[in-house]
């Protein structure tokens, strides 16, 4: 082949290969598109939606909050998302926890 692949959007491994229409990587697990390889500085739920500032998502997995023995539940709705760069990419309050950082995989987009 005489193409080279996109390293991996989420690990950066240069060791990616193609199975069927989806690029995998080696060292992380993770699968995209190649078509979304292109708009790597989308940031996209669970279940592949586009995000943007001010969307509303729920919570699909009960998370563990860090340093407390709480946890957010699964259906927690969060409105007024906030995206940043990083590894949590969600900045939001959410109710009864206040201020939060989330991962995007761990969020479905709510339809309005």
């Amino acid at each position: 082949m005489t193409d080279t692949l996109p390293p991996c959007p989420e690990c950066a491994s240069t060791y990616t290969y193609p199975v069927d229409a989806l690029l995998n990587c080696p060292e992380c697990g993770h699968e995209w598109s190649p078509e979304t390889a292109d708009s790597a500085d989308e940031i996209r739920d669970s279940v592949g939606n586009v995000l943007a500032d001010g969307d509303t998502v729920t919570v699909i997995k009960d998370l563990k909050v860090k340093g407390s023995s709480s946890v957010v539940k699964v259906g927690t709705k969060v409105r007024g998302i906030r995206l940043v760069d990083g590894d949590h990419d969600i900045d939001c309050k959410i109710p009864g926890f206040g201020q939060m950082s989330l991962k995007s995989q761990f969020v479905k987009k709510v339809s309005d």
